[in-house]
């Protein structure tokens, strides 16, 4: 495991922290170590709730794509994230209940990270965005299964269609977040949520966890397929090209539709 992330315990809730401040952008390696920390929190009995977070402004900018990656691909297949996406999928499949600090952005597949949550804390300065077709890209992450069971088909597509940034207390209004608290009180709020799930049973809440996310990492899995699809058609367009430097030099982008 990197030093990107930092695992600690309070009693029965174990807290993974990102470590890539300010923006906290993601790539193989980060989503890698933060499934091998679910995997292990998995295996230890005493741990029953799980707060995801992140040091920093923001939760986490998504990728950046203005930086190489740090991973050396070596193959076409991990090139094109597919292999990022079978790690995606591991998070997916945990089996403890998460509950994601969100005190800053979530964008595009740190969007998509925080929806792999069970819950969400979050407060007004913070910002979720699945800005994918801003970028003349697609969806990703999983976003496509999550978001519209979270929040409803229509609001979902609302936010893929505009690529729009939702406030937190417009995430809260919509189903999106679960708690609204100032900034600085968004850990210890997230905490706060995760022990008292974790004074309930551990037999029972594993059990019903498992009932109600059934299906769903197999429904991820199928959505990341088709996503890394159209994302890698997408990829080599002058729309993408010019949607990451418009981005980058923050100006409207002038698309043509190649």
């Amino acid at each position: 495991m990197s030093t990107d992330i930092a695992v600690t315990t309070q009693g029965h809730v174990a807290t993974i922290e990102i470590q890539r401040p300010p923006l906290n952008y993601f790539d193989l390696q980060l989503i890698r170590d933060i499934a091998d920390a679910l995997d292990k929190i998995d295996a230890n009995g005493e741990i029953r709730a799980v707060v995801l977070a992140a040091q920093g402004k923001a939760f986490c900018a998504g990728a950046d794509f203005n930086t190489p990656a740090r991973d050396a691909p070596a193959s076409g297949d991990q090139r094109d994230g597919g292999h990022l996406y079978i790690e995606a999928v591991r998070i997916f499949r945990n089996k403890k209940p998460i509950v994601a600090a969100v005190q800053g952005a979530a964008i595009g597949g740190g969007f998509g990270l925080a929806m792999s949550a069970d819950f969400r804390v979050t407060c007004p300065e913070a910002r979720f965005a699945a800005n994918f077709t801003r970028l003349g890209f697609h969806p990703g992450f999983g976003l496509t299964v999550t978001l519209p069971e979270a929040i409803g088909k229509s609001n979902a597509e609302l936010m893929f269609y505009t690529s729009r940034r939702v406030t937190g207390e417009q995430a809260l209004a919509m189903g999106l977040a679960s708690v609204l608290v100032p900034q600085d009180q968004v850990r210890a709020a997230a905490m706060s949520l995760a022990q008292e799930i974790a004074e309930c049973s551990p037999l029972g809440l594993l059990s019903t966890r498992a009932t109600m996310r059934a299906g769903l990492a197999d429904r991820v899995k199928h959505a990341t397929d088709h996503e890394l699809t159209e994302q890698n058609r997408l990829r080599v367009t002058d729309d993408f090209r010019e949607g990451v430097k418009s981005t980058a030099e923050r100006r409207s982008a002038n698309f043509t539709g190649k």
